[in-house]
């Protein structure tokens, strides 16, 4: 069997043995899997500082016929958001979007328009100031994605409470920070996108609060 090709995002890396790690991915065309980095803890090993967490790469892999386990074969580096690893409240962010994505989507089942609005999220993270409107942002996303749109999920929501979760649905991300809600419109955006997340997959994230600075 030929080794494939993708490319992904580094979701999480832990150790395999003393010398393995293990690397899950969200890429485009094959989903959420996991791979093996044999021999990627020896410090001449050719995968050295090319599977940190958040970048995105050009990836081979030889797929596993027993287990969910694949080969990694090649990683090439395609961006390293190192802004992400470096400062709390993004590491934060970027965490709590991670397990959003594990929690939306099927290991092995090809999700390319989530791998691409993760990609521009942790664009987004690396490159502005780091606010709670950027999570409320995703999510309205990820929820609009799975077929359940939070700006109709109310009948007749007040028009601040529409504007807002319409604009972080569909606006530009580099647009969010032009926003000016007040207080209450917030509380009610919260509220709905809690509801709408739950219904639709039954249980947030841990580290919401924490990613929205609470």
């Amino acid at each position: 069997m030929n080794p494939e090709s993708d490319d992904g995002i580094i979701l999480r890396v832990h150790p395999l043995t003393e010398t393995s790690l293990v690397v899950r991915w969200l890429t485009a065309a094959n989903g959420r899997i996991a791979t093996v980095a044999r021999g990627a803890r020896n410090p001449k090993s050719p995968f050295a500082g090319r599977l940190d967490l958040f970048l995105t790469a050009a990836l081979s892999f030889q797929r596993s016929r027993r287990s969910e386990l694949h080969t990694l074969r090649e990683v090439s580096v395609i961006g390293t958001f190192s802004r992400l690893r470096t400062d709390f409240a993004r590491l934060t962010q970027a965490s709590y979007a991670v397990g959003l994505v594990e929690l939306v989507t099927e290991t092995e089942t090809p999700v390319p328009e989530i791998h691409q609005l993760c990609r521009e999220f942790l664009r987004h993270l690396e490159m502005s100031p780091c606010q709670p409107r950027s999570i409320y942002a995703l999510e309205a996303r990820l929820l609009a994605l799975g077929g359940l749109d939070p700006a109709g999920a109310e009948e007749n929501p007040d028009p601040e409470t529409l504007h807002l979760i319409t604009a972080l649905r569909d606006s530009a991300w580099a647009d969010l920070e032009h926003l000016k809600p007040g207080p209450e419109t917030i509380r009610k955006v919260n509220r709905l996108l809690v509801s709408q997340l739950r219904e639709s997959w039954g249980r947030l994230p841990r580290g919401r609060d924490e990613a929205l600075g609470g």
